[in-house]
């Protein structure tokens, strides 16, 4: 999925920050102990890396699930559940989805987020506390043609950005196949330390811990081909 740009983040006080999150990826502040105790010198400035181990406190975990149907080989539109897990605590919040990829966009269940609600191509939150969740189901036009009896589904980029550092964050993605008709055929990145891949019958994902920014490519084929 072809995610649009975003400006940095415009800091209000000394916890008040403005986020934003793409579809498919997002960007986060950090905490105030990350602020606060990481020492400059090891805040990341982009390159994507790998955390073979997890970070010892929760950090923002993105979880998505898409589904495609025979419909998504034509059309491009697939079924997308995305969820936002340990959101950083700040006034006010929003997540931005790219206008002309996104319908029939909803909320489907909040946690320790005062209010949430649908404004056109976005999500809008205010007073999200600690350990706050949201979770939406939308149509998302994600999967595109990729020469002759494939297509390939983008992913990305994903970020947790303040100014100019990477902070760490999870993303794991699960694609059903349902009765599309493909199969799987590669994804970019491989499997690695800190990057896990899944590949079953009818459905394939990964789950990652990174810093930096990650774009991910998934390529299927017509079952046959």
């Amino acid at each position: 999925m072809h995610a649009v740009s975003c400006p940095p983040f415009r800091r209000f006080s000394n916890t008040a920050f403005l986020l934003a999150f793409l579809p498919l990826s997002g960007q986060a502040a950090p905490s105030e102990e990350e602020l606060f105790f990481k020492n400059i010198s090891e805040v990341n400035d982009g390159d994507l890396r790998f955390l073979p181990k997890a970070p010892d406190r929760l950090v923002h975990h993105h979880q998505n699930r898409i589904t495609l149907t025979p419909d998504s080989l034509g059309s491009g539109w697939v079924r997308l559940e995305q969820c936002h897990q340990h959101l950083d605590p700040v006034p006010s919040s929003q997540i931005v989805y790219s206008q002309d990829r996104i319908r029939a966009l909803h909320i489907v269940r909040t946690e320790n987020i005062e209010r949430a609600w649908v404004d056109k191509n976005s999500i809008q939150m205010e007073n999200i506390r600690h350990d706050a969740l949201i979770c939406i189901e939308a149509e998302s036009r994600a999967l595109l043609s990729d020469g002759a009896n494939g297509y390939v589904l983008h992913n990305g980029p994903y970020m947790r950005r303040f100014l100019d550092g990477y902070y760490p964050m999870r993303v794991s993605m699960t694609v059903s196949l349902g009765g599309s008709g493909l199969r799987f055929d590669s994804l970019t990145p491989t499997a690695q330390p800190g990057f896990s891949v899944q590949v079953g019958q009818t459905e394939v994902g990964y789950d990652t811990w990174f810093e930096g920014r990650l774009t991910t490519a998934i390529r299927f084929v017509e079952i046959g081909r």
